[in-house]
């Protein structure tokens, strides 16, 4: 590999606190050799060439915490490879997968399939969860040490909610004595059985069963709870509602925790539903514009750490039903970037801000060394030009399963280049 020098780049790298217009070299081994205002025309070799990006921003490669793959069992929805090409034509360098799969991710045989198959077929960093407990049932606990040594970077059970509390309060020991992050998909499943959409006037006015926002408010306190008891690490997988924000901001100062939001709960409310339209159903449902606005307001005062996609590729047949009887989830991976940027245009959160909850906010969660520019590190990172226009086409979409929830929406923000391990793997 040649090095390769870029120029005249907006760089912004939260980990660094670098916000400057400068340049980036990458070595022949494609890692970053020099980064920021101290790159410039003057001080590089001048016989090198160089590409001048004339001040398109220069990101970290995007870190997703929350993001479903069909492989193995569901590949007809998605595998690694297409998955691989949708990341990284929105900017995502590393994503972390759900267990849901089938076999379900709780042992290490699978463990070993999985990075197997994500090593070979995948063009990003593939950072596996496997499930809190043994085929997402609930009742018994997943091997955390033997999995964590396995590579594990956190446990899940995905879209499912540990309910009982004394289960709960063994993880979170479990946790504790193994540095393991638990990261929780908060709601109670007594509340939101057999629920569709959102509890309130639009669930009324389309006849369908509604999940209240109690029901997430109940998982969070609980645990919080616990935590106080259990220090472990704890994420909340993501929030959707103003009463979750409430009991966050008052536990802050208690306890030690994170918390994620879907850029769908940050963009959309359940007004968008409209007449019945499937590919928003959604878990967290989609809320009032009042929790919207809450939740953009949260990120401002710290009580959000991370923006996650929640890429939940669905195939055409699983939405093309009835409301009830469709499959829940959106895929968003490629859109998760543009989307986000939609909220510094429209002035609602600082460009610095939105890009630290997509990069290096998860990675420090995580404790993985990706979604920062630092010397020395791979050189995974996207080249944006934050101001060109675009319409989200469902034709142009690159997954496999083409259920995006935000077709035909005018966005603003396309990222042009994405570099992983200083290699030029997407380009318009």
């Amino acid at each position: 590999m040649k090095k390769k020098y870029f120029l005249n780049a907006n760089i912004i790298d939260p980990k660094n606190s670098i916000d400057e217009v400068g340049g980036l070299i990458i070595s022949e081994e494609g890692k970053i050799e020099a980064v920021g205002k101290k790159v410039n025309k003057n001080n590089i070799p001048s016989r090198e060439k160089y590409i001048d990006l004339k001040d398109k921003y220069l990101f970290p490669g995007l870190v997703d915490m929350r993001v479903f793959v069909g492989e193995p069992g569901y590949e007809y929805k998605e595998n690694f490879k297409t998955l691989s090409n949708a990341a990284i034509a929105g900017g995502v360098t590393s994503v972390v997968t759900m267990p849901n799969t089938s076999p379900v991710i709780d042992n290490v045989s699978i463990v070993d399939f999985l990075k197997r198959r994500g090593r070979d077929k995948a063009k990003i960093n593939i950072f596996p969860a496997a499930s809190m407990t043994k085929n997402l049932e609930g009742t018994n606990m997943t091997e955390f040490g033997l999995l964590k040594n396995k590579g594990i970077v956190g446990f899940t059970d995905g879209s499912k909610t540990i309910q009982n509390t004394r289960l709960m309060s063994r993880i979170m020991r479990s946790a504790y004595d193994l540095d393991c992050l638990i990261m929780q998909h908060a709601e109670d499943q007594e509340l939101s059985q057999n629920g569709l959409v959102n509890d309130g006037i639009i669930s009324t006015k389309l006849g369908l069963q509604g999940i209240p926002d109690l029901a997430e408010k109940i998982i969070i306190e609980r645990d919080l709870t616990l935590l106080e008891d259990f220090n472990c690490r704890y994420h909340i997988s993501q929030i959707s509602s103003a009463k979750s924000i409430d009991v966050i901001s008052q536990k802050k100062n208690n306890v030690n925790f994170t918390t994620g939001v879907s850029i769908n709960n940050l963009s959309l409310n359940e007004n968008d539903i409209g007449d019945f339209r499937t590919f928003l159903k959604l878990s967290p449902p989609l809320r009032t514009e009042e929790d919207r606005v809450s939740l953009v307001k949260a990120i401002n005062k710290g009580l959000i750490d991370v923006i996650v996609s929640d890429h939940k590729p669905e195939d055409e047949e699983s939405k093309r039903l009835t409301f009830s009887q469709a499959a829940t989830g959106a895929s968003g991976i490629e859109t998760l970037l543009a989307l986000s940027l939609e909220l510094f245009h429209n002035g609602s959160v600082k460009l610095f801000k939105l890009i630290e909850l997509l990069t290096n906010n998860p990675a420090k969660i995580l404790k993985i060394n990706k979604g920062n520019l630092s010397v020395g590190n791979d050189a995974d990172f996207c080249i944006v030009d934050i101001y060109k226009p675009w319409i989200v086409k469902k034709e142009k979409i690159i997954s496999k399963s083409k259920n995006t929830c935000i077709e035909d929406k005018k966005l603003q923000g396309l990222v042009t280049n994405t570099f992983v391990k200083g290699e030029e793997l997407f380009k318009i």
